[in-house]
């Protein structure tokens, strides 16, 4: 960056967008961020609509911004495209990424940065709350299915999301990194994107405090949307596992997977009378019935883009 002054932090934030008019509380929110002194904070909108519908809604609140507002246009309905697009116009120090129909509370990026300096983390995850309407089934308010928190496997973190993380763009593991084209239809490219950060010896934190919420629409509120993302989860969780092994390999891992989603399958029957038992362990199954599909190389289910946007 030019004339940057060394002093200060400079950080950008992701706005990746395609036909939300969520886009305005989202932006709203990031006005009202408490900014940790010495540091400088741009905000960077990729519309990824084949038109530029998200513009006229991000100038009429340019105004209102106590930040830089920067638009940028990637006509794909591809969310990997937009990712990159917000990564090549980063030049800051880290790079924040929050979804489009998300709000977050005002210290969620400084409690973020503060995880970053004391950890020194490649990336930091925080987490995302989802909020019901009335409309939303009793077992699934219940069961809390659609808030977001990393998982840990043997007390490390070895993946994550692009719906509430920070990245530390001056490390070497991420200077060129950058999200799988092949999968921003599908999903998953956030899963494969840390999967490989972390392989390649990058650290992934949490910030507790960190906290983003999300509404859930009526359209998301339903069984059936739970089991396609989780079926599609386990096809990318497969399909990394699947392209580092050798065919032998990839068939124990189907076997095992293929074992697991039978377990999940008898817990599914035995807890029949308990809706929220019940479905956990379903969607855990479709999960590993993904995982099966994913290392043996079937074509992942298409979730971004005109479909998401119906």
């Amino acid at each position: 960056m030019a004339g940057r002054d060394p002093s200060l932090v400079y950080v950008d934030i992701g706005i990746c967008t395609f036909r939300r008019p969520e886009l305005e509380d989202t932006l709203l929110s990031l006005f009202a961020q408490v900014v940790p002194a010495g540091t400088r904070l741009r905000l960077i909108v990729a519309d990824n609509d084949a038109v530029p519908s998200a513009k006229a809604r991000v100038e009429a609140l340019r105004a209102r911004s106590p930040f830089t507002i920067f638009y940028v246009h990637c006509p794909k309905a591809n969310i990997s495209i937009a990712r990159n697009a917000c990564l090549a116009a980063s030049d800051a120090d880290y790079l924040a990424f929050i979804d489009d129909d998300e709000t977050a509370s005002p210290e969620w990026l400084s409690e973020l940065l503060a995880t970053a300096f004391s950890t020194g983390a490649d990336a930091v995850l925080g987490p995302v709350d989802a909020v019901y309407d009335e409309t939303a089934p009793a077992w699934m308010k219940t069961g809390d299915f659609h808030s977001t928190r990393p998982v840990w496997v043997d007390k490390v973190i070895r993946t994550g999301y692009t719906c509430n993380v920070l990245l530390d763009l001056r490390s070497p593991r991420l200077e060129s990194r950058r999200f799988d084209l092949s999968l921003g239809q599908s999903g998953g490219e956030d899963t494969q994107f840390f999967s490989a950060l972390t392989a390649e010896g990058g650290t992934i934190a949490f910030a507790e405090r960190a906290l983003l919420r999300e509404p859930v629409p009526e359209k998301r509120a339903r069984f059936g949307w739970l089991l396609k993302r989780r079926f599609r989860s386990g096809q990318t969780h497969g399909r990394i596992l699947g392209a580092r092994r050798s065919a032998p390999g990839r068939l124990m891992h189907a076997s095992i997977a293929a074992a697991k989603a039978g377990v999940c399958g008898l817990g599914a029957i035995g807890s029949l009378f308990s809706p929220v038992a019940r479905n956990r362990y379903a969607l855990r199954g479709a999960l590993h019935v993904g995982a099966v599909s994913g290392v043996l190389g079937l074509r992942e289910i298409r979730q971004y883009g005109q479909m998401e946007a119906v």
